[in-house]
This record gives C-alpha cells, sequence and structure tokens, in this order.
C-alpha cells in the first residue's frame, strides 16, 4: 500500500507541537552549578605521594600532553651494614588540556594510583599556554574527586577479604576457647580451695 501523501509532514508537526506545549527547562548554569554524573571527567587529579614516577601514564598518553621531570636521590641504609638504596623524586608533573583528549589512559595504566577523574570543569584561560597546569594545580584538583561509589551488597566478597575474614573468625574462636579453658581452671581451682578449706 502506498504512503499517504503528506504523512511524513504530518509526523514532523506533531513532534513539533508535541515539544512546544512541554515546559523549557533552563540551567541557569553560572549560578547554579550542574549536577554531573558521578564518572564525569573533568579534570585529572594528582595524589603526588603514590606517585613513583615510572612514567607509565606519559609513555601510554596517545597526545604526549603528560611532562614529568624527576631526579635520583640516596636513601641510607635502614640497617647497619646495609645497602644504600636510590630512588626517583618527583620534580615537575604537568599535563597540557590544550592538546589532552581525556581519553583516561594514563588513569588505566597508573598502577600506584596516583591519578584519578575529578569532576572540576571550570578551568578555561584566555592563553592556550595557560592551559599547561603544574603538580601544585593537579594537587589541588585531587581535593574534589568523589569518594569511590559503594560496593553493591549482593556482590561477591573479594577473596582477600573472606580469607582474612577466616582466618580473624578461627583467631577469635580460639581465643574464646582459651577464655572458657582458663575461666574453667579458675572455677575448678576455686572448687579445690573450697573442699581443702572444709
Amino acid at each position: 500500500m502506498p504512503p499517504i501523501p503528506g504523512s511524513g509532514l504530518a509526523k514532523g508537526l506533531a513532534v513539533t507541537l508535541r515539544t512546544m506545549t512541554k515546559k523549557t527547562v533552563t540551567a541557569q548554569y553560572p549560578d547554579v552549578q550542574p549536577e554531573l554524573p558521578p564518572r564525569s571527567r573533568g579534570v585529572i587529579g594528582l595524589f603526588e605521594e603514590n606517585c613513583t614516577v615510572c612514567m607509565l601514564c606519559a609513555r601510554e598518553c596517545p597526545d604526549w600532553c603528560i611532562y614529568i621531570d624527576s631526579h635520583k636521590e640516596t636513601v641510607p641504609a635502614a640497617a647497619p651494614g646495609g645497602r644504600e638504596r636510590s630512588r626517583n623524586v618527583l620534580d615537575r608533573f604537568a599535563i597540557d588540556f590544550a592538546l589532552c583528549m581525556y581519553c583516561g589512559i594514563c588513569i588505566e595504566v597508573c598502577p600506584f594510583d596516583a591519578l584519578f577523574w575529578s569532576p572540576e570543569f571550570e578551568y578555561a584561560e584566555t592563553d592556550i599556554h595557560e592551559l599547561t597546569h603544574e603538580r601544585d594545580k593537579l594537587r589541588e584538583w585531587m581535593w574534589t574527586v568523589p569518594a569511590p561509589p559503594a560496593l553493591d551488597p549482593a556482590a561477591e566478597e573479594p577473596k582477600e577479604l573472606a580469607a582474612a575474614r577466616r582466618t580473624a573468625d578461627k583467631l577469635a574462636a580460639e581465643k574464646a576457647e582459651q577464655a572458657e579453658q582458663a575461666e574453667q581452671a579458675e572455677q575448678a581451682q576455686q572448687g579445690d580451695q573450697r573442699e581443702g578449706d572444709a
């Protein structure tokens, strides 16, 4: 059966009329902050204490927008006769957000949880050179990172926690058994004393 002439136009006008009758919702953005989804990608925050200068984030970045400088520092031996160790000390950690494409690869590959997504998104600049943010600014953004979502109560318990819980339960049962035996021994001793007194 051939389509009725003008049916497409009628469908389009129906959509327009439906939209015209609905109330518009305008976000008053500068005055009212938007409610961002929990996993929104605003900016990258740096937890500097966890960074070991392994350079994985800079190597894996497809845009090469992460700049890291470091130097080696000798740490004295912990015990007498021990060996001195060297460790990397972070001098510079910068991200050029003019190049960053917010793919999140740097956050995923970081083995020490030093990089996190922050929902902050208001960091526009008038000069493109000012979009390269150093570690001080990245550290400030770290404190805006939301807490991780709560675990699903119906999820299976991680194996590590289950093993730790079994060990703790076993130790608690042993302590309770020892306390019970000590109490029985004390009661027996008190009974012997009573018999001796009598």
